[in-house]
């Protein structure tokens, strides 16, 4: 057992624990964040994508190791932020919502994305969404809904 302490959605935690455990565990499961859900278990699909340190890491194989002295944001935590209302509403007007295991991830990687790029194009949006996997909405709503974001939030990213 190692103490791991870092700052999970602008709180400071510690935790006695298996420094090999998978984040996405130790968040669901100890600290009942159930915002990052676990699709594939291989760090392939982004559902379970939070932010380390300001950039996008996928839960599932991040050993709890790799938080020691940073900072976590889950969903829960991001959308206590402007920036979440702006890309919420964005989502909302177009559609980009549909069965919800994706959006959490989604969500993580457009705020990754603006926070590097406020004004991305459409091409960026799909690089920037593309290690998020979708079965529903086929992208297209979510790249309108990021550009309308971006639009829309012009100044808080």
């Amino acid at each position: 057992m190692t103490l791991i302490k870092f700052k999970l959605n602008g709180i400071d935690c510690e935790i006695e624990s298996d420094p090999s455990l998978r984040l996405l565990d130790v968040l669901r499961n100890h600290f009942k964040l159930t915002g990052p859900k676990e699709g594939c278990g291989e760090g392939e699909c982004g559902a379970c994508a939070v932010l380390l340190d300001g950039k996008i890491v996928n839960s599932c194989i991040t050993p709890l190791a790799n938080v020691h002295m940073k900072e976590v944001t889950t969903i829960e935590g991001y959308r206590e932020t402007n920036k979440y209302q702006v890309l919420k509403e964005a989502m909302e007007f177009e559609n980009g919502f549909q069965c919800g295991i994706c959006t959490p991830g989604m969500m993580i990687a457009a705020e990754s994305l603006l926070s590097k790029n406020p004004h991305p194009t459409e091409e960026e949006v799909r690089i920037g969404i593309s290690g998020n996997l979708c079965r529903c909405t086929g992208y297209n709503m979510i790249v309108k809904a990021v550009l309308r974001a971006s639009k829309k939030g012009e100044g808080i990213w």
